[in-house]
């Protein structure tokens, strides 16, 4: 008997390369499925506020609005509205520089679900009357003018 009766470790070296990739496969899509967890929010409730632009943030994986909101003392508040991601907000009329410092925006959200300040974005107005959507749970929201 020679050499030829000896098994290859061609199969061992496939399963390896198997399980490599399945499991590379799933380290890449947990991050996905938590990633769109919309549990914070009180998606059956949304609450309209009015204020003044500190920073929209348009950055990956979602943008945001930083809004100044008078409390009830007349001191404002700091909001943090989650939006979608760039890409999707530009098919919705969005652009980079919408919103700049300053402008006085009417927001309609999903607040949070501890009561803090912030909620997840439905649609705005903006001081001339546009309104624009870009929810990232798909809400029904103004359609962008032409």
């Amino acid at each position: 008997m020679g050499l030829a009766n000896v098994p290859t470790p061609v199969p061992k070296l496939i399963s390896i390369r198997a399980l490599i990739t399945a499991v590379a496969t799933l380290v890449l899509c947990l991050p996905a499925k938590a990633h769109h967890s919309f549990a914070g929010f009180e998606m059956d409730k949304s609450a309209t506020i009015a204020g003044t632009v500190k920073d929209f943030q348009w950055v990956n994986p979602h943008c945001w609005i930083q809004l100044l909101v008078p409390g009830a003392s007349g001191a404002p508040m700091e909001w943090s509205i989650e939006m979608s991601a760039p890409s999707g907000l530009v098919r919705r009329g969005w652009k980079p520089k919408t919103l700049k410092p300053g402008d006085r925006i009417v927001v309609v959200i999903h607040p949070l679900r501890d009561g803090r300040p912030g909620g997840s974005f439905v649609s705005a107005t903006l001081a001339d009357g546009t309104e624009l959507g870009g929810s990232p749970t798909g809400d029904t929201s103004p359609q962008p003018k032409q």
